[in-house]
């Protein structure tokens, strides 16, 4: 409340004080104002939505009473897009940890989505259905934590317990034989015969022209509902499939919500899961209790019939101590709980359990959980041959013409964040979502690594939840009457990532130029007008830290977390800004760009030291040295009009909120100008780059005093 009243001081300022007409600032004064306008909005927004935090708990206590074969049937979806960004050795991984997942196998179904549709990872797939015969009864029998065998083998080097040293020691073995043949194929770019012969799968490829023009390749690899599907120990297998959906270059495919919607619509005639959870191929399963944990609010006795999905975080294996890229602590630890306890924690895309039904367009209905007590007992009359090729139609390129998939089915289209629609949409009909964040992360992932990643990916995020506004089932609109005034203010605080560039940009930019003639456009010190900013200033980012820290963080992670902050607002919310009103008009369409998962060991290297990584040309860089460039010459300026003017301690009582901006802005960007000036290595902004901003920078302070 005291920050509600103070930042109403710093707009009563701005109003009262707006400098007379010709005075030099009255613009640059209305600017920030209608800056600190934009702030205050967007503040409101974000506190509405912390102030109604709650967290969650299991109802593991309810399911713990129910008999095994109460539990409803899991489908799990992970798609993947890319053998060279997306390696198959990470894919597997993933697939194998949620496999081996602590639930009845017979109701387990895995589906992998290859939209290169590539030889090489059904090769990886079908290596991991080998594996997995011997890798499943050792993660049961030795209670294995995480149960991706890359990330497990990396965290045990050495068992303690003396019977689990022989077993850990063979299966290491086969595991590394395994990895060392899907390495091999995928160094070459290509299987041999003999590979080749060992699968009549790899038949379908006899067709295949190129990764935007095959048919749709359908294998079954593991038949859960098969007898002879079983493991060493001889038990069952969950099933195992590998689609490759059709793709015709004349046809849109949709990106990932397609190949979801494929999933959804094959997966129903072979296992029909009544939950479906679609992880990413980088996102492998941390935690093999998290299925049971999402399954226990699908269904409580209470409320279980209102929840359409449960959303577990995103967190990285790869973050450093001090998360040099930036960790957007807050958003996973506090704001999605608040917008939880709305009754509405948005879908992001991966790591979320959906009921079926809710995903295919259904609206709620309290008799929905007691259809999953009935058993799948019917008898399949079909072969297994036949079973794929019926099946493969519902993954032809033509078949949602002239049909509700990707509109009121299934994922919805039109959107780079197309997951985040979709959450909204399912929502609008009346069901609610969980946010389940529990101590032993459910999901691990890898976390960009270059500046240039991390950058691109938000220009996508801004772009797409900024789109949101204008689609049909925009938060603004649509969905008034239909959720919580708290949960569209929760959606609104996403949709306007993108307009804060401008915002950001005039904060960033204005009072530091008018440092150099030395027009005050903020209170000096000794006002009583002074206290609204200063108190406004150091309690927001003073509560920030506090909250960095408890949510785990360390002081030297939350300045790299401002520094990321300011890099993404001034860069990819701007491009995102941009690239998402030339949409709107007609001028572009929007192209869903991967996230490149593996670098280069230098780059690796680098990262790990927390270094940030440069060492590319990009419109975003620019921007972000531009503004450096500008913000050091602004400085400089300062600094020697200090040292040669006698007033110079009457000149910072005046100019003292702009001076520390100024220096703010300098010490934040410290790293970039290690980049532009003092590196050597590989990972230094290029030389090319670094002369076309300092010469930008150079002219904009030029300008602004000579023809201002």
């Amino acid at each position: 409340m005291s920050l509600f009243v103070g930042i109403f001081f710093i707009l009563a300022y701005r109003v009262g004080h707006i400098p007379g007409e010709g005075a030099d600032g009255k613009w640059a004064w209305i600017g920030l104002f209608a800056a600190e306008l934009w702030f205050s909005f967007y503040w409101l927004c974000t506190q509405a939505v912390r102030w109604n935090c709650v967290y969650k708990r299991t109802f593991k206590d309810r399911l713990s009473q129910r008999y095994e074969n109460d539990l409803p049937r899991v489908d799990v979806f992970i798609c993947t897009a890319d053998p060279i960004i997306e390696p198959p050795m990470m894919v597997i991984n993933t697939v194998l940890s949620v496999m081996a997942y602590d639930y009845p196998p017979e109701k387990l179904s895995v589906y992998l989505s290859d939209d290169a549709g590539s030889d090489l990872t059904f090769y990886a797939l079908l290596e991991a259905s080998h594996f997995a015969k011997e890798w499943l009864p050792y993660c049961k029998k030795f209670e294995v934590e995480p149960r991706s065998p890359g990330a497990y083998f990396l965290l045990i080097s050495d068992p303690n317990d003396v019977k689990e040293a022989k077993a850990f020691v063979a299966i290491k073995k086969l595991y590394e034989d395994m990895e060392s043949r899907i390495r091999r194929a995928a160094k070459l770019g290509r299987l041999s015969e003999e590979q080749r012969s060992k699968h009549k799968g790899f038949s379908q490829w006899e067709t295949y022209s190129s990764k935007q023009d095959h048919d749709t390749i359908l294998q079954i690899l593991i038949d859960g509902k098969e007898p002879n599907a079983r493991d060493v120990e001889g038990c069952s297998l969950p099933t195992l499939v590998y689609l490759a959906r059709e793709k015709r270059p004349r046809h849109p495919h949709n990106f990932k919500a397609g190949a979801m919607n494929a999933l959804v619509r094959v997966s129903e005639k072979i296992s029909n899961g009544d939950i479906i959870l679609n992880v990413d191929c980088d996102m492998y399963s941390n935690n093999s209790e998290s299925v049971r944990d999402a399954v226990c609010f699908f269904m409580d006795e209470e409320k279980g019939y209102e929840i359409a999905f449960v959303q577990f975080p995103q967190n990285f294996e790869n973050a450093t101590k001090n998360e040099i890229n930036g960790s957007f602590r807050e958003g996973m630890n506090v704001e999605f709980h608040g917008m939880d306890g709305y009754g509405g924690a948005p879908y992001i895309g991966t790591g979320c359990f959906h009921r079926r039904d809710a995903l295919c367009g259904k609206k709620i209905h309290r008799e929905c959980m007691g259809e999953w007590n009935r058993e799948n007992v019917t008898k399949r009359e079909e072969s297994l041959h036949e079973l794929e090729d019926k099946s493969k139609v519902y993954a032809s390129c033509t078949y949602e013409e002239n049909t509700q998939w990707g509109k009121e089915m299934g994922l919805k289209y039109g959107s780079p964040v197309e997951d985040v629609i979709t959450g909204i949409s399912i929502q609008c009909r009346g069901w609610k979502s969980v946010y389940f964040n529990p101590k032993r992360k459910a999901f691990l992932g890898v976390a960009p690594v270059t500046l240039s990643q991390l950058l691109v990916q938000n220009k996508r995020w801004s772009e797409g939840n900024f789109l949101i506004l204008f689609l049909k089932n925009s938060p603004a609109l649509y969905a008034r009457g239909r959720i919580s005034f708290g949960l569209q203010l929760g959606y609104w605080r996403y949709c306007f990532w993108a307009p804060n560039c401008l915002a950001t940009l005039y904060y960033s930019i204005i009072p530091s130029l008018y440092l150099l003639k030395s027009t005050p456009l903020f209170p000096q010190a000794s006002s009583l007008w002074f206290v609204p900013f200063a108190y406004v200033i150091w309690s927001k980012y003073s509560y920030s830290l506090l909250e960095f820290l408890w949510c785990g963080g360390t002081i030297l992670g939350w300045w790299n977390e401002q520094r990321i902050w300011l890099y993404i607002r001034t860069s990819s919310y701007l491009f995102g800004f941009i690239a998402a009103i030339l949409k709107l008009i007609g001028f572009s369409d929007s192209a869903f760009v991967i996230t490149a998962k593996i670098t280069d060991e230098d780059v690796s290297e680098r990262y790990q030291k927390e270094i940030l990584e440069f060492g590319a040309s990009s419109p975003m860089f620019t921007i972000i040295t531009t503004l450096a460039g500008l913000n050091l010459f602004c400085f400089l300026g300062l600094v020697k009009k200090l040292v040669m003017d006698a007033a110079g301690i009457r000149y910072f009582d005046i100019m003292v909120l702009q001076i520390v901006l100024c220096f703010v802005m300098v010490l934040i960007n410290w790293p970039l100008y290690q980049a532009l000036f003092v590196r050597q290595d590989k990972g230094k902004m290029p030389s090319s780059l670094t002369l076309q901003s300092i010469g930008f920078a150079l002219f904009a302070c030029t300008c602004f005093l000579f023809f201002q």
